[in-house]
């Protein structure tokens, strides 16, 4: 999952042209970001330096936009790479500081989670920025969950490694040979059984105090009224005053 990424500072230092360049690429739809950050801040993967290159290249060959615009919609730039840099709407992703917000913590617990290898990011610019899919905000209340559980970090990692499994395997079926691709598919199907087992164990116990608490409400409830008519009266009125 991990792709490394970089700021708009750092893609024009890579093409070594000016932004007002890099504007007329976009604006002609040459280029365009791999997606934003929740702060919509733009974020070019290697895929677009690649394609920049190229670009940059035409045009010291003498192509002018014209030409390469015809080049692209005819038959792409040479040696393009196929996949998430062509997608028609650019993704958006979530800074450390978004994803720790949306999950209820502090960005600090999710730099442990992430010491810990239990989840990391999907991408991350040459500046130090970690950029997260949305669906971490999901996986990250999952743990958050496990925890509760009682699960130790050591176990919500191996939970967390299948997820991400899931994941790839979903998104690309053939991402393992068959045999093993089964084997991880089976692994988790156990996983989902015992976690069903804790859920259930969960439940029940939520049953029996819900009960209790509901009774003995009452008792409290009825025990302070009790209690409450013993006030003098002199009390009573202190204590309204």
């Amino acid at each position: 999952m991990k792709k490394n990424v970089f700021s708009r500072d750092e893609l024009l230092r890579r093409l070594a042209i000016a932004e007002a360049v890099l504007r007329e690429w976009e604006d002609a739809k040459l280029i365009k970001p791999f997606g934003y950050s929740d702060d919509r801040m733009p974020i070019y993967a290697d895929e677009t330096i690649a394609q920049a290159e190229r670009i940059k290249k035409l045009f010291e060959l003498g192509y002018d936009q014209g030409d390469i615009q015809k080049i692209i919609r005819k038959v792409g730039l040479p040696r393009m790479v196929a996949g998430k840099a062509s997608r028609s709407r650019p993704d958006e992703y979530l800074t450390i500081g978004a994803l720790a917000e949306k999950v209820g913590v502090s960005t600090r617990t999710i730099k442990f989670w992430e010491d810990k290898g239990i989840i990391e990011p999907d991408m991350r610019s040459q500046g130090g920025f970690r950029f997260y899919a949305d669906v971490y905000v999901y996986l990250c209340n999952l743990i958050k969950d496990l925890q509760l559980f009682g699960y130790s970090l050591d176990s919500i990692k191996k939970v967390s490694n299948l997820f991400r499994d899931f994941l790839a395997i979903s998104e690309n079926p053939d991402l393992y040979p068959a045999l093993l691709g089964v084997k991880k598919l089976e692994i988790m199907l156990g996983e989902i059984g015992r976690l069903f087992g804790k859920i259930n164990q969960f439940k029940d116990g939520i049953q029996r105090w819900e009960e209790l608490l509901k009774k003995k409400k009452k008792d409290v409830v009825a025990l302070k009224g009790m209690i409450q008519k013993k006030i003098p009266k002199t009390e009573k009125e202190v204590k309204n005053g």
